[in-house]
């Protein structure tokens, strides 16, 4: 559970609480914002592991959720899953912005990501998943990965969005070629326009970044493909050049 709320002059934690294998952290930062990172006790997920955060953004207030690192799945024969449920208050802004996911040979990960906005609120989502361990011949070997983000504006639905990686539906490694690393970002409302420039798309067959842009209703979706989990992040720092100006404070300084 993560609440926060508007206070003198920056937004204020009202409570936190986590309880194992979740970990979660409320650093200072130099900003306006608050920001809370997500952990794990174990190091990663593990064969069973389920998460679910509830958070609340109040009228006015501002928050970035992140991860201390890639949230790393290990070789789950029954699943994993993850659930993220976000309301933002009217005039609010959420960030939720976690490192990506690596599933590891034989991982199954399920996760999803609603959250309802009131009037004016805003929020920005990246979802992004890496190849996995390519350099253990684990490239693309996970067992099936599937990733839901659902935003609506009080009742009404604005976006919902499923990508869904299972070697069912045929070889990831050679569906995906020489792509390394997916991402995903959904930025709706007033604020969340100033958090993300227009993607460029680089030309050429051997491209290291390739990024989309989809309207919305109240936004963007951008679909973006990297070479490298270096190019990756490259590419997302471009991409979400807005967002430090957002939060009073540089996430991406110690980071990317």
């Amino acid at each position: 559970m993560l609440a926060v709320a508007c206070g003198p002059g920056r937004s204020v934690v009202t409570r936190a609480a986590a309880r194992s294998p979740l970990q979660l952290l409320v650093p200072r930062n130099h900003g306006h914002a608050v920001w809370a990172f997500l952990g794990s006790h174990g190091g990663g997920l593990v064969d069973g592991d389920e998460t679910s955060l509830h958070v609340e953004v109040g009228a006015g207030a501002s928050a970035l959720i992140a991860t201390q690192a890639s949230t790393k799945v290990y070789r789950s024969p029954r699943g994993c899953r993850q659930r993220v449920a976000a309301e933002v208050g009217a005039g609010g802004l959420l960030i939720i912005m976690p490192d990506p996911t690596v599933c590891f040979a034989g991982a199954r990960f399920e996760q999803e990501v609603v959250v309802r906005l009131g009037v004016d609120a805003s929020v920005v989502l990246v979802d992004a998943i890496t190849c996995g361990r390519a350099a253990r011949d684990e490239r693309w070997a996970f067992a099936r990965y599937r990733s839901t983000l659902a935003v609506s504006r009080g009742d009404l639905p604005i976006v919902r969005d499923t990508v869904e990686l299972d070697p069912a539906h045929g070889s990831i490694a050679l569906r995906l070629g020489r792509f390394a690393a997916l991402a995903t970002v959904i930025a709706i409302g007033p604020q969340a326009s100033l958090a993300m420039v227009s993607p460029v798309r680089t030309a050429g067959d051997h491209a290291p970044w390739l990024a989309v842009a989809s309207p919305l209703a109240e936004g963007t979706l951008v679909r973006a493909a990297a070479a490298s989990v270096g190019e990756l992040h490259r590419g997302l720092r471009a991409l979400l050049d807005g967002i430090p100006a957002l939060l009073g404070d540089d996430p991406f300084a110690r980071k990317w």
